[in-house]
């Protein structure tokens, strides 16, 4: 494996997306006297590979670049890998998406980063409120879109996978018009969103040599509008993790 340490890292937030992660694979825990953070590591036993894992203390972009940097200090893995829950961004013009369907991203983008200004210099306006998007963004290293596509392809898949941009931000988002006016107007192909993995890609791509693939698929739990609740989010969590043990075991190299 080049010049890496082991196989795979996940990274993920929720207790939900923790106890997902949990039940891939048989962990065992790993601490260091210099860090309080507790990671946790597992062999894939059909191809021996060494894979870690470890929850942020807390939501967004700060603590999953912070965290990713960690884990690849420590562990120096191939592939930094974030499963998990996300929200889907359905439009009228998109391919049908359900609660459990994973979103593969080819491109990872932040929203969040913009400036506020008076809504006649604004692109985009919430009332009185303008906002000039200034969005920054990773793309994924094309060596991975063939792993992308045999894994969904692939007869042991029992995921309906979009592969897409996701979106993420600094808040939760349960109000429709962000969609419609400020993330489809910026990436139109934009599949899901949520609030960390942007972090990640961005920590991932930033790294000392070698730098590891950033893989971010994280399933359907709601559709960032009204109708938002915590009812699918242990089916996606679930779905997620399915998919990303199935690229562990089966498709990466």
């Amino acid at each position: 494996m080049e010049n890496y340490k082991s196989f795979a890292a996940l990274i993920y937030v929720t207790d939900t997306e923790e106890e997902a992660v949990m039940r891939m694979y048989d962990w065992s825990e790993v601490k260091f006297d210099d860090d309080d953070q507790i990671y946790y590591k597992a062999e894939d036993q059909k191809n021996n590979l060494l894979i870690y894992a470890a929850k942020q203390d807390e939501m967004g972009m700060t603590a999953s670049a912070t965290l990713t940097m960690k884990l690849i200090d420590h562990f120096r893995p191939k592939y930094v890998i974030m499963p998990g829950i996300a929200a889907g961004a359905l439009t009228e013009s998109s391919d049908d998406q359900m609660y459990g369907d994973v979103i593969l991203a080819d491109l990872i983008w932040n929203y969040s980063n913009g400036k506020y200004v008076p809504k006649e210099e604004a692109s985009i306006i919430f009332g009185e409120i303008g906002f000039l998007p200034r969005p920054t963004s990773v793309t994924v290293d094309s060596k991975l879109i063939p792993y992308f596509d045999k894994a969904i392809n692939s007869k042991l898949n029992e995921t309906h996978v979009h592969v897409g941009a996701m979106a993420s931000g600094s808040a939760v988002v349960a109000n429709r018009s962000i969609l419609d006016k400020q993330i489809h107007a910026t990436f139109e192909n934009t599949k899901g969103l949520e609030m960390e993995g942007y972090g990640v890609a961005y920590a991932a791509s930033h790294a000392t040599e070698p730098k590891p693939y950033p893989i971010i698929a994280k399933s359907i739990c709601d559709f960032a509008d009204s109708r938002k609740s915590d009812v699918y989010q242990k089916f996606a969590a679930y779905t997620s993790c399915e998919f990303v043990k199935l690229m562990i075991d089966e498709i990466l190299e």
